[in-house]
C-alpha cells in the first residue's frame, strides 16, 4: 500500500467525507471545545507542582523546585492517614456498593410488568435525583441524636442513641450505605439495559430442558451482563482514589476528621483554604498519577482475561 496514487486517493476521499457529513462535525464542536477549554488547557497549569508558586510572579516568574512538594507530602505525618482513609472508604464503597445494582437488576428482570415493579423502580430510582447538597441534609436531620428519626428507633428498642456523626468508627458506614442509596437504583439501569438484549429463544430453550429460575439467571443472564459489568469496574477502579468530594465535605466535622479526611478534601484544604497552591496540585497530581496508574493496570488484565476492556 505504498502506492502514491492509492494514498492520494485515500486523503480525497476522507476529505470528501468529512464535507459531506459537516453537520456531524459541527454537531460535536461544541464538546471538543469544551473538553480543550476545560480538560486539556488547564493541564498547563500543572507546571506549579514543580515550582514555588506565588500568584504575584505568575506560573512562568516562579521558581522551579522539582519534587520539593511531593517529598513534602510523602514525608508528612499524615501522609498515611489519608491513604488509609481514603482506600478504606474507596474499597468499602466498591466491595459493597458494586455487587448491589447487579442484584437489583437481576431481581427486577424477573419481576412480572406491574404495579409492584414500577413502584421498585421508581421509590429505587429516586433518591439519584437528589443533590449532593440536599442529601447531606437528609442524612444530617436523620441521624441527628436528638431529633433524627434513626435515632428515635433505636431508642425505641431500649437502646442509647448514638451520634453517627460525630464518632470517626461510623463515618465510612454512613457515608458508603448512604451512597448506595442513592446510587443503587440508578445503577441498575445500565444493567437492565443490557439484560434487554438476551435473546428470549434462551430462556424457552432452558426452560424446556428443565432448567430451574436461578439456573436461568446463572448460565444466561449473568454471562450477557459481564461485559457491561468489566468496563463499570475498570471505570470505578480507575477513580478508586476519588472519593466523592462534595459529600464528605458536607459531612465532616473536627470530630470525625480521624476517618473522613481523605486526599480529596486535604487538597481543598491545603491548596484552596490555606492558598498552598504548589503543595496541594502536588497532592492532586499524586492522586491523578495512582488513578491512572489502577486504571491502566485493571484495563490490561480485563483485556488478558476476557474480551471486555476500554481499549
Amino acid at each position: 500500500m505504498n502506492d502514491p496514487d492509492f494514498k492520494r486517493r485515500q486523503k480525497t476521499y476522507k476529505r470528501k467525507m468529512i464535507f459531506q457529513n459537516w453537520q456531524l462535525y459541527l454537531f460535536a464542536l461544541p464538546l471538543v471545545a469544551y473538553i480543550i477549554v476545560f480538560a486539556y488547557f488547564p493541564m498547563y497549569g500543572i507546571q506549579i507542582a514543580f515550582k514555588d508558586f506565588n500568584p504575584v510572579d505568575g506560573i512562568l516568574g516562579s521558581p522551579w523546585v522539582g519534587f520539593k512538594h511531593f517529598e513534602r507530602f510523602f514525608n508528612s505525618y499524615y501522609f498515611w492517614d489519608l491513604i488509609k482513609n481514603t482506600v478504606g472508604i474507596s474499597l468499602y464503597s466498591l466491595l459493597a456498593g458494586f455487587p448491589i445494582p447487579i442484584i437489583l437488576a437481576l431481581s427486577l428482570n424477573e419481576a412480572k410488568d406491574g404495579i409492584f415493579k414500577r413502584t421498585v423502580q421508581t421509590v429505587t430510582y429516586a433518591p439519584h435525583f437528589i443533590s449532593v447538597v440536599v442529601m447531606s441534609g437528609i442524612i444530617i436531620t436523620f441521624l441527628t441524636p436528638s431529633t433524627g428519626i434513626i435515632n428515635f428507633f433505636i431508642q425505641a428498642l431500649g437502646f442509647e442513641p448514638i451520634s453517627f456523626l460525630t464518632e470517626p468508627g461510623w463515618f465510612k458506614s454512613v457515608f458508603v450505605w448512604s451512597g448506595i442509596w442513592q446510587t443503587t437504583g440508578w445503577g441498575t439501569i445500565i444493567y437492565l439495559a443490557a439484560l434487554a438484549g438476551v435473546d428470549p429463544e434462551q430462556h424457552e430453550a432452558a426452560t424446556i430442558d428443565g432448567a430451574t429460575r436461578w439456573q436461568r439467571i446463572w448460565h444466561i443472564n449473568l454471562p450477557a451482563i459481564i461485559p457491561t459489568i468489566i468496563i463499570l469496574l475498570i471505570l470505578n477502579v480507575g477513580s478508586f482514589l476519588s472519593v466523592g468530594f462534595e459529600k464528605i465535605l458536607l459531612l465532616q466535622n473536627a470530630l470525625n476528621m480521624g476517618s473522613s479526611d481523605v486526599i480529596s478534601t486535604f487538597v481543598y484544604r491545603i491548596g484552596l483554604v490555606e492558598g498552598q497552591y504548589s503543595f496541594g496540585a502536588a497532592v492532586d497530581i499524586f492522586n491523578a498519577v495512582i488513578n491512572a496508574s489502577l486504571l491502566i493496570t485493571v484495563n490490561y488484565i480485563a483485556r488478558k482475561k476476557s474480551e471486555a476492556s476500554l481499549w
